[in-house]
């Protein structure tokens, strides 16, 4: 009897220590240059601005998060946080906003962001300023520019550059060094192109994604040589009638095979190209 409550009890011990491992989540502050530093959660990164006048804060990503960030932040450098920018409304970049608009920081983002945090009902702070092209911010002598360069991974994206670092921080529509996350979802191929075809002509030489290491303005032309690929290879079997399986057997992207994830996601790619392809293709 002894025996098995003893067995028990350590049963129940590393169930409980591996519970607490599993939960474990990773978080990290670094600088990227300057005066600009990247924050990481698990997967996902956001960065922040510290300026004389206070920090401006990117994606929150979630609650948890967001109060760790804030916490740092408070601790390192003692200063308050005055603004937040969305990159855009999707849930997992853009949840956890009231914990810093609670204090009173400013919350911006494109305006098509607002009114899917509305519509979609996003657990995050509303944004008090938005702007549909472009906004500069100022704080404290420093500058942020801000530009929306069309439809990508989402109707409302934005990509924030950092003049003085000359860092671009661009979320989910440019992976370093990987190819497209799944099945395209919530996008917009065509103008997704566009987009990476304006980050080329823009000026930096830092690329901090929101996911995955950084990358240089080098990796926006691959990934978008990608996209074009895929695009032009899966446009052209459905003008051809070809059916799903019949594209995934006869595209070729293999010049591109040694992108993280392909072999796992780049056939997932070519299925969300097709039913965007397709479905653009129907009479209104």
């Amino acid at each position: 009897m002894r025996r098995t409550l003893f067995t028990l009890i350590a049963f129940l011990i590393l169930s409980i220590s591996n519970g607490a491992m599993a939960q474990e989540v990773k978080r990290d502050i670094a600088q990227i240059k300057g005066d600009l530093y990247r924050f990481q959660n698990n997967f996902h990164y956001s960065v922040f601005y510290v300026t004389p006048a206070g920090v401006i804060v990117t994606d929150p990503i979630n609650a948890d998060a967001a109060k760790w960030l804030k916490a740092e932040i408070k601790k390192r450098f003692n200063l308050p946080i005055r603004y937040v920018i969305y990159s855009h409304d999707h849930r997992d970049h853009s949840a956890g906003g009231e914990v810093f608009a609670a204090d009173g920081a400013v919350v911006i983002a494109q305006e098509r962001a607002k009114r899917a945090i509305i519509g979609e009902k996003r657990p995050t702070a509303v944004p008090n300023i938005t702007f549909n092209h472009k906004m500069d911010l100022e704080l404290g002598g420093k500058h942020v520019e801000l530009r929306y360069l069309g439809k990508n991974h989402s109707d409302n994206m934005i990509v924030m550059n950092f003049p003085a670092e000359r860092v671009l921080f661009a979320v989910d529509f440019i992976p370093v060094k990987s190819v497209a996350f799944k099945t395209l979802s919530d996008s917009y191929i065509k103008g997704w192109i566009k987009s990476l075809k304006r980050v080329e002509r823009m000026d930096f030489d830092i690329l901090a994604p929101g996911h995955g290491k950084l990358g240089t303005k080098a990796d926006v032309t691959l990934f978008k040589n990608y996209m074009r690929d895929l695009h032009g290879q899966v446009l052209a079997s459905a003008r051809a009638g070809k059916s799903l399986e019949e594209t995934k057997a006869s595209v070729d992207l293999s010049k591109y095979k040694d992108l993280f994830k392909f072999a796992k996601w780049s056939p997932l790619n070519i299925e969300g190209a097709y039913a965007q392809i397709q479905m653009n293709r129907r009479p209104n």
